[in-house]
């Protein structure tokens, strides 16, 4: 089963940006047909943000496009998502996972607080 393991987040004022990482263990990020960008804000369920296949197609929540940029680098085997214009709705626990999400493949996320 695939592991995923989040990293870049921190604290940002508004408007501020961050770019967040996600890389695999027990299977080449490479060849995940789509994964995803979720988050979980406080006290709400999670929700999809982002997700990239291998061809490179790239979706996004209506709340983050035009601010949020989903990418691969298949060299580094590594999944971004670029966050531009931060706002303080975009405070949450960021995830990435295969989409549709895998249970078994949820990682531990990388908390992102945008304030002042």
């Amino acid at each position: 089963q695939v592991q995923l393991v989040e990293s870049g987040g921190g604290l940002v004022q508004p408007g501020g940006s961050l770019r967040l990482s996600c890389r695999a263990s027990g299977r080449d990020i490479n060849d995940i047909w789509r994964l995803g960008w979720y988050r979980q804000a406080p006290g709400k369920q999670r929700e999809f943000v982002a997700r990239i296949t291998t061809g490179d197609t790239k979706t996004y929540a209506d709340s983050v496009k035009g601010r949020f940029t989903i990418s691969r680098d298949s060299a580094k085997s590594v999944v971004y998502l670029q966050m531009n214009s931060l706002e303080p709705e975009d405070t949450a626990v960021y995830y990435c996972n295969l989409y549709p999400s895998s249970e078994p493949s949820w990682g531990q996320g990388t908390r992102v607080t945008v304030s002042s």
